[in-house]
């Protein structure tokens, strides 16, 4: 545990040191957290001797990309304020996940009865024939360490054409889990059982439902205001300049949505290539955040991302304005005192 951040009553963007992508921004006790995809290899520790046999036979399929190879382990963050943050090393490690190789992605984070789920992709799968897809590990602490919870992936197949990525959980006020995820332009959602490692069907029969809303490429994020369901996603392609935050409302967690439009793109004088949000609401506030990653402008590499939090705030009609992407990020906000275990963002 380190502390990166001390002193200046305000953040500044990017929040952290590090080149990370994919925040997910939950509150848990007293503090903020963010649990992001580690998105460089210049830190990464010599981790190849604690391979098992079978995660060493998957690292010898070619990846998309090499710097997928690096991205074995998550690192956690957390703040009491959005301004002083501190880093909890190694939350979940494929040491601790035996189907899991490289390409651990997107983190998403919730509590239940005193236990902390993590779900999380792993091993990039290209076909059905591959091992991997989205899993799921428990921990008693926010800040891990991780286990995987059911020793296999919990969707480890394309159902709809969506690739078994870029998970987010989401909590209704009914108690209900729904999970959302998705790559290769498609997004599915299902149903949590109540042990949240498993699927239920929905009402109507099926367990994959689609919910595809159009420009959508991954990134899937649910948030809920005021009765209203709000489907959030990214657009574009993560390695350019042009990835972007889209969203759409809608009056149940599965829809029917309606787009409304881009609320976060690049800006020539700050950043580019920003997207791969999630957003908080200050609890018993109308006051709201997004955290993001974003590509400095003098970088080219497509792993170089950091993370920053801006303001996020709904017009009167409920919509949402354009988010101002800033240098300077946002004041210092402590959170209410009291403030309860809170896994949902809404």
């Amino acid at each position: 545990m380190a502390l990166l951040t001390g002193g200046p009553a305000a953040a500044e963007n990017p929040i952290v040191p590090g080149w990370y992508a994919d925040p997910e921004i939950r509150i848990f006790g007293d503090r903020y957290w963010i649990y992001p995809t580690y998105s460089d290899h210049g830190e990464t520790p010599d981790v190849s001797k604690h391979f098992s046999e079978r995660q060493k036979k998957l690292r010898e399929q070619k990846t998309v990309r090499p710097s997928y190879h690096f991205q074995t382990f998550f690192n956690v963050f957390s703040s009491p304020d959005l301004v002083h943050w501190t880093k909890h090393s190694h939350a979940l490690d494929v040491e601790n996940v035996a189907w899991a190789a490289y390409a651990v992605w997107a983190p998403s984070a919730i509590e239940k009865d005193g236990k902390y789920y993590l779900f999380f992709g792993a091993n990039d799968i290209q076909s059905d024939d591959q091992p991997g897809g989205i899993g799921v590990a428990v921990s008693d602490r926010p800040e891990g360490p991780f286990k995987d919870a059911i020793g296999k992936p919990l969707i480890d197949a394309f159902h709809n054409g969506a690739q078994p990525i870029d998970q987010f959980v989401f909590r209704d006020d009914d108690g209900q889990h729904y999970l959302y995820y998705g790559g290769w332009k498609h997004c599915n959602v299902v149903r949590l059982g109540d042990d949240l490692t498993s699927i239920e069907p929905f009402a109507d029969g099926t367990t994959y439902k689609e919910i595809t809303p159009p420009g959508y490429v991954e990134g899937s994020f649910m948030v809920k205001r005021k009765g209203v369901y709000y489907l959030m996603w990214s657009e574009g392609g993560w390695t350019g300049p042009d990835y972007s935050v889209a969203y759409a409302m809608g009056p149940s967690p599965t829809g029917p949505f309606k787009p409304m439009g881009k609320i976060l793109s690049q800006d020539f004088k700050i950043a580019r290539g920003a997207g791969h949000h999630s957003v908080v609401n200050v609890p018993g506030t109308d006051d709201w955040y997004i955290a993001y990653h974003r590509r400095p402008l003098d970088e080219d590499s497509g792993e170089r991302r950091q993370l920053a939090i801006d303001r996020m705030i709904f017009n009167a009609d409920g919509t949402i304005a354009p988010v101002k992407m800033t240098n300077e990020g946002v004041a210092a906000r402590p959170l209410p005192a009291r403030t309860a275990n809170r896994g949902e963002t809404k």
